[in-house]
Parts: C-alpha cells; structure tokens; sequence
C-alpha cells in the first residue's frame, strides 16, 4: 500500500542568496492565472542522503533495481468522441485521469472545467488539434464548457456536457501526459528518465537523480522570464528546456514532472504564491512508497506530499523564501 511523503525544508542547508523576481506570462492555457511562475538565481548547498532504503537485487546482489512500471500514456481517441461539428470532446478515459478535445472555430476557444464551484480554465486550438486535460479534482461531477470568443472578451457556449468520474486511483491524473506537461515514450527527456532510473535503487533514489540532474543541467532564463511578462498561452517543451539548459520556473516543474511521471512517480505540477513577496510561482509534490531520504535541504517523512521545488533549488533562494513550506500557497495542480 503507498503512503504518501512529505517534504521539510532544512534552512540551515541553504546559502543565502539574493532571489531574482520571477517573471513571464500566463501559465499556459490557465487564464485565472496572470502571471506565468518565474524563478529565483543563485546556488545552494547539498546534501547527501543521510540513508538508503536498501538495494533490491536484479540478478546480480547488491546493484541497483529500481523497476518503472509500463509507460501510462494519454490519447485523443476520435471514434469516441462526443460534440457537434465544432466540438469533439473524448470522454472514454475519465477513470485514467484526463480527457480528449478538439475544436474547430474562427474565434478563441476556451474550455472550462468545473467540479464543486472549482474552475480550471485553458485555451483550446481552434484548428482541430486534439489536446489533453487532465481531471485533477478527484471523484465527482465534472462540466465541461466549450466557449467561442465573441464581442467584449465573452464566451458563447458551443458545446456543454457533464461526467461523473471515478478514477482507478488518485494517481491517475499525475501520471500521464497532458498539455501542460507534454511528453512521448520516446522523448528525449523520458529517455534521460530512463537512464537515470536505470542507476537507482528506488522510487526515492529516481526523485534524486533527476532533481540532481536538473539543477546541475538547467539554468534560470531571465531573458525569457521578461519576454513572457503579461503574455499569456506559453507552454512548456520538455524537450527544448533539457537541450537548451534553460528555462523559468514552469520549465523546471513541467520538465521534472514529465521525467518522474514517465518513470512511475505520481507527480503534481503547483502554481501558487510563495511570500513573504507574494511570488507567483510553480513546483511540484511527488509520492514515494519509500521515507528518510534527506538531499539538498528536503526531508522526506511519511504522510503528505512532498514538496519539491526545482528553480529554487537549483538556482538557490533567501530564506524568507523557503521557509519552512508553509509560505508555499497552493492555487491549481497539474
């Protein structure tokens, strides 16, 4: 049975350093959201792990085993499609976490989710191109509205439905593709994933590998970060930001996010506020069987959701910043 982790910051662990403004757009197709996350620059100090869990064997005693189960991918699946001409929204893999929609209009779309009065809303492309969303609010009814843009900045409908979903389990939704974090089973980032999972011991040893990975690989892109400012509809490419090294802090979120998830690691990607500035700001939780694992200023315990954040970690932040977790404010889960 899983139990979930928790994450405690170790300030003591930290250099303390001057923290850049985040900056950037709107997050993608979540137009609630006014500002894309940013991030902060300089170093931390790190630690090592303080214990190992124990090495499973794979034929040879003693050499790392961790085992990622079987890819869980995500699909737009037409034959299944419900709408109207404009709309074909593929409900069939509600209990996996996420559903299907392709829309076709001369205007902007929007869809909106909505499940007990909490409300997601993302851009849609309006040329026909199927794109994923995920279910993150657990069991219950959903409704989904498909709006055009007409005068004013307004939404007319042009579809509407509703679901009562069950997922197979609450991992669902943090395992799998979706738009906001966007990958294949040959992308270049879950092939890194893979050889990086190949070495580790664990589920645990895997979260390490990878934040080790991109906090030594990828650099804060204050150039980008002020490019975005205002602009809205930016997504990440997992790709682009493990080739050019570069990224703002949804980079960082959607890259890790996308390694862990194609490994086997349920794996949230946040946007939320971190004070005492008030940063808008992404990061992640993820979920591990295993406990007692300390690096880089985070301690894993048994019971929550760890919380991991990347841009911080790698680019190193003051105090005031990180805190002890409790200055991070949850607004929406990817």
């Amino acid at each position: 049975m899983r139990r979930n982790v928790s994450v405690r910051l170790v300030p003591a662990l930290l250099l303390l350093i001057c923290l850049f403004g985040c900056g950037g757009g709107e997050p993608g197709p979540q137009e609630s959201a006014s500002r894309t996350p940013g991030g902060a620059g300089t170093e931390v100090a790190r630690k090592e792990s303080e214990t190992a869990q124990g090495a499973k064997e794979s034929g040879t005693s003693g050499k790392p085993a961790y085992q990622a189960p079987e890819f869980a991918d995500s699909a737009f699946h037409a034959e299944l499609a419900e709408g109207n001409e404009s709309v074909k929204i593929d409900l069939s893999s509600v209990s996996l976490g996420y559903i299907g929609l392709s829309a076709k209009s001369d205007s902007r779309v929007k869809l909106q989710v909505t499940k007990d009065g909490e409300k997601y809303n993302y851009d849609v492309p309006s040329d026909g191109t199927p794109i994923i969303f995920p279910l993150q609010s657990g069991n219950g009814n959903y409704d989904f509205f498909v709006g055009e843009q007409v005068a004013g900045g307004k939404y007319a409908p042009i579809y509407t439905t509703d679901i009562d979903v069950t997922l197979k389990d609450e991992f669902q939704p943090f395992l799998r593709p979706s738009a906001y974090v966007d990958y294949a089973a040959d992308s270049k980032c879950v092939l890194k994933a893979a050889e990086l999972a190949g070495e580790a011991e664990d589920d645990l040893g895997v979260v390490e590998a990878v934040f080790e990975y991109i906090c030594d690989t990828v650099t804060y892109d204050d150039e980008k970060a002020a490019y975005l400012q205002g602009k809205s509809g930016y997504l990440p490419v997992l790709d682009d930001t493990l080739e050019s090294g570069k990224g703002i802090c949804f980079d960082y979120a959607a890259l890790a996010a996308g390694m862990l998830r194609s490994q086997g690691i349920p794996t949230k990607m946040v946007f939320g506020n971190v004070s005492p500035n008030n940063v808008y700001h992404a990061w992640n939780m993820f979920y591990t069987d295993k406990t007692g694992w300390v690096t880089v200023k985070y301690e894993v315990k048994a019971g929550e959701w760890n919380r991991l954040d990347l841009t911080f970690s790698a680019n190193g932040a003051d105090a005031n910043f990180i805190g002890d977790g409790s200055n991070y404010a949850d607004v929406y889960y990817y």
